[in-house]
């Protein structure tokens, strides 16, 4: 597996305590990266002195984030500033006036915010294109520039150039795991309930999820307990102690050479540390697409949300995420009141077929990032967009009809462009995912 380009927040911390390092010294760096070309078109705002005096400040050091760089994506309400959600029709809004229970508690931890990122307009698409404000390219570009992941790709890009350990975000059917998954690094999607969604600007009430992406599995749990307010359970327990169901149905269709290989060589090297890994059909996965015909919870929800702003400002909006949100209005009441009780039925029927399971791995995205001229605004490309975000939202969307947590962690080697490996269960499962997480990239880094 490709090593972390830089070391994680855990690790930093440490070396702050011991006084090897300083986190206004880290700062500098952070700071560095974020003014850098890597960075274009990530930041929405920055707070880069606000950051540095968080990171001066010696009370810091012994709390869990200790004065260490956090990007918070623009969905999210910081106290004074206007919460654009990516989108320049609320730029007239008034500012906040209070942090959001989720930036509240980063601070609060001792973490440093160094600005907004860019995002997807309102969050609604996993590619991470922005036509008002640019879109940033991922992190593992080279040549040419490729698509960052969405909704929440500023935050990714953050994370994976260095310039943030923590990226605060999002994930309604993925925004936290397919940018992961594209850009190399760590993003966790925790059961929805534990992290209040309060000061947030919504796409979907049911299934949106406030979480993070990092630099490891480790600085994960540490950041999932801090904006959960809650401890994780630690278990040391070996891979061969966990019961793995590898699915067959649908979260392997379509999968590109890069990702199959990856993913086969993971389930390999699992069989081999002693995991339990059994390969099992999951017919309900196929009734997915019939539970989304009319556009699902996002459809409706997000067209309740902006049906006023499509009457008089639709044109200032991504015709894209327009396209999507008024597909929202065909859904009538009864339609949705039923769209509620099938996924409560799908729910139950999933459960019992996973309880025998610790935990189901699968690619988190079944292909590499593809470059990003090829779904950039412009209505000649729009069929590839939407093939591409279709694909792109297919497996991580499973857990959010789920109600369920999942891990992306990376699982791709060295001269390979990122590939995330998905650990995934029901909800409330949140520790045991994470245990498992732990010890799969402690088992990839050792080769």
């Amino acid at each position: 597996m490709q090593q972390p380009p830089h070391s994680d927040l855990s690790q930093t911390r440490e070396r702050i305590r011991h006084g090897r390092t300083s986190a206004a010294d880290i700062m500098r760096s952070c700071l560095e990266v974020a003014r850098s070309g890597a960075c274009d078109k990530v930041f929405l705002h920055t707070m880069f002195e606000q950051a540095q005096s968080v990171a001066a400040d010696p009370s810091r050091q012994h709390k869990p984030l200790a004065g260490l760089a956090v990007s918070v994506k623009d969905l999210f309400d910081i106290e004074g500033q206007v919460t654009g959600a990516g989108s320049r029709t609320r730029a007239g809004d008034a500012p906040a006036v209070r942090d959001c229970s989720a930036v509240s508690r980063l601070r609060a931890a001792g973490g440093a915010i160094i600005g907004r990122t860019n995002m997807t307009e309102f969050a609604f698409s996993g590619v991470g294109v922005n036509p008002h404000f640019g879109t940033p390219a991922n992190a593992a570009s080279r040549d040419v520039a490729l698509i960052p992941g969405g909704s929440s790709s500023g935050a990714a890009v953050s994370v994976a150039t260095g310039a943030a350990f923590v990226g605060l975000g999002s994930d309604t059917a993925g925004s936290i795991r397919i940018p992961a998954a594209l850009n190399g690094i760590v993003g966790f999607k925790n059961t929805a309930r534990l992290v209040p969604t309060d000061g947030a600007v919504p796409l979907s009430t049911t299934l949106d999820t406030v979480c993070a992406m990092t630099r490891s599995v480790a600085d994960a749990i540490v950041v999932h307990e801090i904006l959960a307010a809650r401890s994780v359970t630690r278990s040391h327990a070996p891979l061969a102690g966990y019961r793995l169901a590898m699915v067959r149905t649908l979260m392997l269709d379509d999968v590109d050479a890069t990702v199959a290989g990856a993913y086969q060589r993971t389930l390999a090297q699992l069989r081999a540390a002693g995991a339990q890994v059994t390969e099992i059909d999951l017919p309900e996965l196929r009734e997915l697409a019939g539970l989304m015909a009319q556009g699902g919870f996002s459809g409706a929800e997000s067209y309740a949300l902006h049906r006023a702003a499509l009457a008089t400002v639709a044109d200032q909006m991504d015709p894209r995420v327009v396209a999507r949100v008024q597909r929202g209005a065909a859904m009538g009441a009864a339609d949705y009141i039923d769209l509620v009780h099938a996924r409560r039925d799908w729910i139950a029927r999933m459960e019992q077929r996973l309880q025998a399971f610790d935990a189901v791995v699968s690619p988190t995205v079944p292909l590499v990032a593809p470059p990003l001229a090829s779904v950039a605004p412009g209505a000649q490309r729009d069929e590839e967009f939407f093939r591409v975000n279709g694909l792109l939202l297919r497996n991580t969307n499973v857990v959010n009809m789920f109600d369920g947590c999942a891990l992306s962690l990376p699982c791709h080697a060295g001269d390979e462009l990122p590939v995330g490996l998905m650990v995934w269960h029901g909800a409330l499962r949140d520790d045991t995912v994470l245990n498992i997480g732990l010890q799969i990239e402690q088992m990839l880094r050792a080769g």
